[in-house]
This record gives structure tokens, sequence and C-alpha cells, in this order.
């Protein structure tokens, strides 16, 4: 009786440790950068209708704000212009992560349009700096 007790516990475990794994949201690529971009950009309670576009749109967007779907290796044109600047062990240093989104929302968002907005255009009109 005490086996099949102790059979039954396990089946239940791994069953909602897997149920935690399927359901779990994938890592963020570091998760540091995520915030910092979120402090310095996204403002929930204003009332400013790009403020608020671009806090539902960074909400929608998680990691993709930098990366291209669910690989984090792969980044978009915006994450390109960050990884140029930052690494991974940057990671804890702030004033290096600020200054190179301030560097970053300075470029041309399409690099070969010169008539084409800076990111931080972009992101100022409440899109995420990335999107067409």
């Amino acid at each position: 009786m005490s086996m099949k007790l102790t059979l039954s516990s396990a089946v239940l475990f791994f069953g909602v440790l897997g149920l935690i794994g399927v359901t779990a949201s994938p890592a963020l690529a570091v998760k540091e950068f995520k915030d910092a971009f979120r402090a310095k950009y996204v403002k929930p309670d204003s009332s400013d209708a790009n403020a608020v576009a671009l806090a539902n749109a960074f909400d929608q967007a998680s990691c993709t704000v930098c990366h291209v779907g669910d690989n984090k290796k792969i980044r978009n044109d915006y994450g390109k212009q960050l990884a140029r600047l930052l690494t991974k062990e940057d990671k804890k240093n702030k004033a290096k992560i600020q200054a190179a989104l301030d560097s970053v929302a300075k470029l041309k968002s399409k690099p070969s349009d010169p008539a084409s907005p800076t990111f931080g255009e972009k992101i100022a009109s409440g899109k995420l700096p990335a999107a067409d």
C-alpha cells in the first residue's frame, strides 16, 4: 500500500513539474537589459497615447524588443546595435547600459534609408524600436 502511495506521489510530483516547465515563460536573454529598457522608456501610468501604446507593445513583445522570435541568439536591428556596445558581462553596469540605450536611440532604424526614423524617434512615437 505504501509503495502504491509513493508511486502515486512521484507521478503527481513529476506531472506538476512538467506542467510548470511547459507553462513557464522562457528566460530572458539578459534580464538587466530588459529592465533598463523598461525603466527608461516604458511609462505604464502615463495618459499619453504614445506612452500607453509603447507600454502595451512592450508587455506583448517581451524579449522580442531585441530578439527575433524565441531564439535568443538571433537579434533584430535594435538588438544588433545594442550588442555592438554591450555584452552579458555588462549586465551589472547600469551606467554602461544607459549609455548604450542612449547611443542606440540616436541611430537610424534602417541605416540604408536616410529618411528612416531613429530608434529613439520610434520609441517616442509609441512603437517598439525594431517594429515596422
